[in-house]
């Protein structure tokens, strides 16, 4: 075989594989639509006590054998962010999202965004990074993004 036959064969299996990924890609992308649609109507706000989290498999959690079986093979064999909360006076251990599960603090009190067991959102808490940026501009002092104070106000009134 010459060096163009084998350009040619590895460029059309390429092809083929860029083409499967965009449709599974396009398939992906509308069944997590359809996911999160449902999530957004099943939403509730409640306040819960978070004990531990940890990131474990869906087996070694206590989950009803009937929620294990809903989630697809695949996401039965990574590991998920899994949190043990208590709820008014019951505990369990509750699914969420990474992006949640990063700022979600753990030994206190917090409002949260749930469907089911499934935790969405974190309600009124701020991130460590905006608590950092606040305090950084603390030290610096007033900074132009920040808005005026009564004194600034003032000042400005009076030295007309």
């Amino acid at each position: 075989m010459d060096w163009w036959a084998i350009l040619l064969i590895v460029s059309i299996v390429l092809v083929i594989v860029g083409i499967a990924l965009y449709f599974l890609n396009s398939w992906a992308g509308k069944k997590q639509a359809q996911q999160s649609d449902i999530i957004s109507q099943h939403k509730q706000t409640v306040s819960l006590y978070v004990i531990d989290k940890k990131k474990d498999k869906l087996a070694n959690a206590n989950f009803p054998k009937e929620m294990i079986a809903q989630v697809p093979r695949m996401g039965r064999m990574f590991k998920m962010p899994l949190v043990k909360v208590k709820i008014g006076p019951q505990i369990m251990t509750m699914m969420c999202e990474e992006n949640t599960y990063k700022i979600l603090p753990v030994k206190k009190t917090v409002s949260v965004d749930i469907a089911g067991a499934y935790i969405v959102a974190l309600k009124g808490q701020k991130t460590k990074m905006q608590l950092e940026q606040q305090r950084k501009s603390r030290r610096k002092g007033i900074t132009e993004d920040a808005p005026p104070t009564w004194r600034d106000k003032l000042r400005a009134k009076f030295n007309r």
